[in-house]
């Protein structure tokens, strides 16, 4: 999510809501800096070692903003342990905030609006999981984005056709949410819900989903039996602060 997957390609990469917030935090705040650790495919684990460490070197007290959000990949794997994943989720959680810095921390959405097992599976495990996300930031003071408040997001017009991540309109959208809890300029539409969507065909549903299996679940099924991830061997996009300009 926070590396931009599936939105528009700029300079070879995606750019994501966080590229989009920076833009305008860079236009608000003098020597704004900007650094993006996130690497898709990673497990919560592998975020607790490798990138929140990294993080908290670089902050300057309550003005160094962090955004974290992981576990949504392991909670979507067979072998998903709550237990481990929590645990590890919260004790990041915690480093981060003895950190000093402001911390910024994101529900899944539950309720996509699909009916069949996987989607009810995967809603299940999310509510405890984002049960578990709501206390936590209550406990430790983290500005909360929870997009189960806000039934405009069930769309699935703001889901890429990986059926995955979000699309740019979604990324937009979280952009300006973040935005708007920030006190800094955003778009004031951007719970607006879309238009009504055109019904679809037997025939085009059927071509989408076929679509859908050849491009994105065959792959993955690959890796999965493969044991590699889609991050593997990629390194984030601004590893380090970089003064950052729209």
């Amino acid at each position: 999510m926070t590396e931009g997957m599936q939105d528009e390609v700029i300079n070879g990469r995606y750019r994501g809501w966080a590229d989009r917030v920076a833009d305008v935090m860079a236009e608000n705040y003098e020597n704004f800096t900007y650094a993006n650790l996130a690497i898709r495919g990673k497990l919560v684990g592998q975020v607790h070692r490798e990138q929140v460490p990294v993080a908290i070197e670089l902050v300057n007290g309550p003005s160094t903003i962090i955004s974290f959000h992981a576990g949504a990949n392991d909670v979507i794997r067979p072998k998903y342990d709550p237990a481990k994943t929590i645990d590890t989720y919260n004790d990041a959680v915690d480093q981060i905030t003895k950190s000093g810095a402001t911390l910024m921390l994101f529900c899944v959405l539950e309720d996509t609006g699909k009916k069949n097992k996987t989607a009810q599976i995967w809603q299940e495990r999310f509510n405890v999981f984002n049960d578990n996300v709501r206390k936590k930031a209550n406990d430790v003071g983290a500005i909360l984005f929870d997009p189960n408040q806000d039934q405009f997001w069930k769309d699935s017009r703001f889901i890429h056709e990986d059926r995955l991540h979000l699309n740019s309109e979604g990324h937009r959208r979280v952009a300006q949410a973040v935005l708007a809890r920030l006190n800094l300029p955003h778009d004031p539409d951007w719970r607006k819900p879309l238009p009504p969507a055109e019904k679809q065909t037997i025939v085009e549903k059927t071509q989408i989903n076929l679509h859908w299996f050849g491009a994105y679940a065959v792959p993955w099924m690959i890796r999965r039996a493969r044991r590699r991830s889609s991050g593997d061997g990629r390194s984030a996009k601004y590893p380090a602060p970089i003064s950052w300009k729209s």
